[in-house]
This record gives structure tokens, sequence and C-alpha cells, in this order.
């Protein structure tokens, strides 16, 4: 080999190193590259699962909002269900009571007309069981009393009726007539000043006010440990109430009205006053 071979091919490998390191910088900026791609996807990654993450939070506290108000709107409802279900049954027990009334009114009637037809039955069977005509003049005194007594229940009962078939008197000889008969208790009373109370029976009745000319009247009436105000109520028109352990209704009747007046009575059935009177014994 000549001295120009060798010059040439101890240039060509010291040339040789200078593109390997110009080859190892390209890789290594290549690689750096790279890194830092890795890096901000790594980052752009964890970025977005924050986000995920903090979606899925939001919605949980969503989702446990709405069943919150989801279980307030079935207690509201269930609520709303119980008091529906009892104003219904005490709908239910006031209709049963209005038809217990007008049953123990209808039944006030038959016996009035059953004790009228027994009346007139006994006296016809008293005249058919005597044999001659000095008999039945004997008799003519009692039998006329017994007419008498008969043309008095007939009168009474031909009184005005109330909505209950109590008979209603419109003044102290009626209420004579109706206390005769001895189906009910009856407590006469007056009341001659405004905001006056006064205790009639079991009743306490207060005046509240009255309008002679137009003959109209309010009163507070204090039953049962509870107050009912009564306002403009006519004369001869009954009041009608049940009180605590009561099944027949009691009745408030005015039948005068003046200034600052009233004067009426109070029906009260038999079974209500020995109720009462029992109940005050003990």
């Amino acid at each position: 080999m000549s001295i120009d071979d060798k010059q040439e091919y101890v240039a060509a490998e010291a040339a040789a190193p200078r593109w390997v390191g110009i080859v190892v910088i390209a890789l290594a900026i290549v690689s750096l590259a790279a890194l830092g791609t890795g890096w901000s996807a790594s980052n752009h990654s964890k970025e977005l699962a924050q986000n995920l993450a903090t979606v899925q939070q939001q919605e949980k506290q969503q989702d446990e909002v709405l069943s919150q108000r989801l279980a307030k709107a079935e207690d509201t409802n269930a609520q709303l269900q119980g008091e529906l279900s009892i104003v219904t049954d005490k709908m239910k027990l006031t209709q049963g009571e209005l038809t217990r009334a007008r049953a123990q009114a209808n039944k006030i009637k038959e016996e009035d007309a059953k004790q009228l037809a027994d009346l007139q039955n006994n006296v016809n069977g008293e005249l058919a069981t005597k044999a001659g005509v000095d008999d039945v003049n004997k008799l003519g005194t009692d039998v006329n009393g017994v007419k008498s007594d008969l043309e008095t229940t007939k009168n009474s009962l031909n009184m005005t009726r109330g909505e209950f078939g109590t008979l209603i008197a419109k003044n102290h000889d009626e209420v004579e007539e109706l206390r005769r008969l001895g189906e009910r208790d009856y407590y006469e009373f007056t009341i001659d000043k405004k905001d006056q109370r006064q205790k009639v029976g079991d009743l306490m009745i207060e005046l509240r006010g009255v309008n002679p000319k137009k003959n109209v009247y309010t009163i507070a009436m204090y039953i049962d440990d509870a107050r009912y105000e009564k306002k403009n109520r006519s004369v001869n028109e009954p009041i009608y109430f049940f009180s605590r352990g009561t099944r027949a209704p009691m009745e408030l009747t005015v039948n005068q009205v003046g200034k600052d007046k009233i004067a009426g009575y109070l029906s009260v059935p038999k079974s209500a006053s020995n109720t009462h009177a029992q109940a005050s014994g003990n």
C-alpha cells in the first residue's frame, strides 16, 4: 500500500466517529422529544381523570339530593293520605250520627202516635166492658174526664214539631203541657242582661245580642268544655245539639225576645237527665 492510500484510510477512519456522534445526538433529541410528549400526555391523562372524578362526585351529590327530595315527597304524601283518611272517617261518623238522630226522631213520632192510640183503646175498652146503661151513666164523669185528658193530649200533639220530631212550646203554658207528657225534662230560663251567663240544666248560656224588631238573637253555648256561638237565630226556632254520652238530641228554644233580654227553655231527654244526675252523684 502506498503512503497516499494509507493517509486516505486513516482520514476515513478518523471521519467515521463524527457521523456516529451526530446520529447519537439526533437519537438523544428524538428521545427527549418522546419523553416530553409522554410527560405531557401523562399530565393530560391525569387532568382528564381528575375532571371525570369531579363530575362523578357531582353526579353522586345530585343523586343524593334527589333521593332526599323523593323521600321527603313520599313522607308528605303519606301524611296527606293519613289526614285525608281521618277527615273521611269523621265525615262518615257525622253522617252516622245524623242517621241515628233521624231514626230517633221517627221513633219519637211513632211512640206519640202509639200512646194516643193506646189511650183511645183503653177508653173504648172500659166502655165495652160495662153491661148496662146505668153503669155507663155512672162512668160518665170519668169518661168525660178521660175525654178531656185525651183532648189535651191531642192539642199537645198538634203543636209544631221540630226537625227531630220534638214538640215546640211557644209559651209557659205549652211548656207545662209538654212537661206533663213526661217524655223529656224542661228547664225554663230568662236572661235579661247582655254578655251575662246563666246555667240552664247542665248547659251554660251567654246572651251576646238581641234585635227585638226582627225577633232575632245571638247567644253562646258552652257544651262539654267547648264554646259554640249561634248568631241571628229566630224566635221559636229550636237549636238542636248533642252532649257527650247522649244519643237523642237536646233542644234549646227561645220564645221571647226583648231589649237585652231573652226567655225560653231547654228540653233534655230523660235518659240524658238520668245520666247527668248519676255523674253528679258519683
